[in-house]
């Protein structure tokens, strides 16, 4: 196991873990009213929802510098909002406007904001688990002390990727970290009936440092994550963060009726007992470092800017008919 401590509590200021709040509620609302444009028609396709899983990509995120990489799956909202990235182009992003981050042609699933570190989701199950490990070897190549991180959900422990570049990753001491966010359900399949033996056994076979958190408790993570990062810089190699989770939605905005996979029962327990931001926002004012005054205002400020950012979105125009070649790469 690794010699580096993770931080302490009383290490962080009032003014991050604030931070952390509003970060955590800006990503509840994005979802929201994502799932408000796709329920109204006004969004073309499908989105996959991150709500329930917001202190993984906060706590993670807090802990990474902005030239640090992250890749991210097709439910990647909250990773590429945690990493630092705007309302306005990701609401134009999922509309196809020429405002978005990828001038509307990625979509959802496709976002990417290069400029903060975001490497893009990908919509194929543990598709990023290269990009990331390649990121994390340039920096290795390059002698700078950037670290990678790469998210991804208990289901992508069925690709063959993931093991080829874990395998590479630790050979070569690279820095990245392998963020599995298990949610319990692959899809519609609980992963017990996916995914034999302990999920942590898989990082541990080849050798790599691994971490086990309750993804639900964003101080958890970020204590965590903050350990493995700077043991990474140090030259400690890659390492493997399990954060225990729960989506409060269904695998996808159309996925509504789910008592065939999961009871109501269970969801509402999460909903009522788990809710990280809840939760978060309670231990803060506990430990005196909010009130509830405070976290009233920071939630109308973010409902406000998202108001304005999904009007700037829907007012916003589709990118012109000439580009569609453009940013298009084929061999």
């Amino acid at each position: 196991m690794s010699s580096f401590a993770p931080a302490s509590t009383s290490d962080v200021d009032r003014e991050q873990w604030v931070h952390m709040y509003q970060q955590m509620f800006r990503i509840r609302t994005f979802e929201e009213n994502a799932n408000e444009l796709y329920l109204s028609a006004k969004m073309p396709g499908l989105t996959h929802m991150y709500s329930g899983q917001e202190a993984v990509a906060v706590g993670v995120c807090e802990a990474l510098r902005r030239d640090d990489y992250i890749t991210s799956t097709h439910r990647g909202h909250g990773h590429c909002l945690a990493k630092g990235a705007e309302y306005k182009p990701m609401f134009a992003e999922l509309l196809g406007k020429e405002a978005g981050y990828c001038r509307g042609k990625g979509g959802s699933m496709h976002i990417a904001d290069q400029a903060m570190g975001n490497l893009g989701a990908n919509a194929i199950v543990g598709g990023s688990a290269g990009i990331a490990t390649g990121a994390a070897m340039s920096a290795k190549m390059r002698g700078t002390d950037q670290v990678a991180v790469c998210f991804f959900g208990e289901g992508a422990l069925g690709q063959g990727l993931i093991y080829e570049v874990m395998n590479m990753a630790q050979l070569w001491q690279l820095p990245v970290i392998y963020v599995c966010e298990n949610n319990l359900y692959n899809e519609y399949t609980h992963y017990s009936e996916t995914t034999a033996g302990e999920l942590l056994d898989r990082a541990k076979v080849f050798g790599i440092h691994t971490t086990e958190v309750d993804g639900q408790n964003v101080q958890s993570v970020y204590k965590a994550a903050c350990a493995l990062v700077e043991r990474a810089r140090q030259g400690g190699g890659p390492a493997f963060l399990l954060c225990h989770t729960y989506r409060f939605n269904g695998h996808h905005v159309g996925d509504i009726n789910r008592t065939y996979y999961r009871s109501k029962e269970e969801e509402e327990s999460w909903k009522s007992e788990r809710d990280p931001i809840q939760n978060f926002g309670q231990w803060m004012i506990d430990e005196g470092i909010a009130d509830q005054n405070l976290l009233d205002g920071i939630q109308t400020e973010v409902l406000t800017e998202a108001a304005a950012a999904v009007r700037f979105a829907l007012d916003a125009p589709y990118p012109a008919a000439e580009e569609v070649t453009q940013h298009v790469y084929y061999g």
